[in-house]
Parts: C-alpha cells; structure tokens; sequence
C-alpha cells in the first residue's frame, strides 16, 4: 500500500500510541493537512493511502480537491465564515470548527435546503485565551445543546 517511509513512520507511531493507549488498531483517523500545500506535495501521500485531509480555506479546498475527491473524506478544520456555509456543507464531510451561535443556525438552515448533513464538531477554546475561537468550556454544555435542538440531532 504505502511507499512513503515517513508517511509509513507517521503511521506507525499512531499505531504504536494506540496500543500504548489501550485502543484497537485503526481506532485512531490521521487527519493529513493538505491546506496550503501544492497538488505535487499531496498527490504522493494520496498515492500512499491517506484518505482524509483537512483544509481551512473553502474556496481553495474545492479548487484543489474537486478533481480528486473520489475516495477521500475532507475536513474542514479552520474557521468558517457564515457566508461560506453552503458551500462548506456541500463540498465537505467534516467541519471541525462550530464554534457560534450564528454558524449554528446557517449551518442548519443549509442543511435543511441542501439534504446533506456533514458531521459537526464544536471547537472548544480549552484555554480560553481570548485571540482563540471556540466556545468556552463552562458555555460547552449549553452550547452543545443548543447545536443539538437547532440541527435535529439526537443526544
């Protein structure tokens, strides 16, 4: 399958830290970060095996990965602007960073119109350091909550 030594040694710490970690084999998704970077770079690690990548940029993501999109689970994974939001929810698989009030209910309503639900992580400021987005950990609970309600999901 792989051919890359340092994707193959990237790999194998991951499945080295599960067994030390007490997880099953393959519990763990290597989420590769092909934002910014050009098609030369990510074709070899594509042609390794690696399936899932992560991108911050919507517009870039769809240009760079519209050709390629066979096979592979995409990850939105910086921050998404309202108005981006139809296009984030009909090109990617993931997005990593709900993080609003607001994003929840565009995302919703896109959603709804589009028929097309990708999974939603809510991007938690842990450190809640003021030049970072995500929600406080004391407003999470609330938070989730109302993602839940507001985008139909079961808890």
């Amino acid at each position: 399958m792989s051919t890359s030594p340092t994707y193959d040694s990237v790999l194998a710490r991951i499945s080295a830290a599960e067994k030390a970690a007490g997880r099953p084999e393959g519990a763990t998704t290597l989420v590769a970060v092909s934002k910014t970077q050009p098609w030369d770079l990510i074709a070899p690690v594509l042609d390794a095996g690696q399936r899932v990548f992560g991108e911050n940029r919507v517009q870039e993501a769809m240009t760079r990965w519209s050709k390629h999109r066979a096979g592979v689970e995409l990850h939105l994974i910086g921050p998404l602007q309202s108005n981006k939001a139809k296009e984030a929810v009909a090109f990617f698989d993931v997005i990593e960073t709900l993080d609003r009030e607001k994003l929840i209910k565009v995302l919703a309503d896109e959603i709804q119109k589009q028929g097309r639900t990708p999974r939603l992580y809510v991007q938690i400021n842990t450190g809640e350091e003021p030049q970072k987005a995500g929600v406080a950990p004391k407003d999470a609970d609330a938070f989730i909550a109302l993602a839940r309600k507001s985008l139909k999901i079961e808890a």
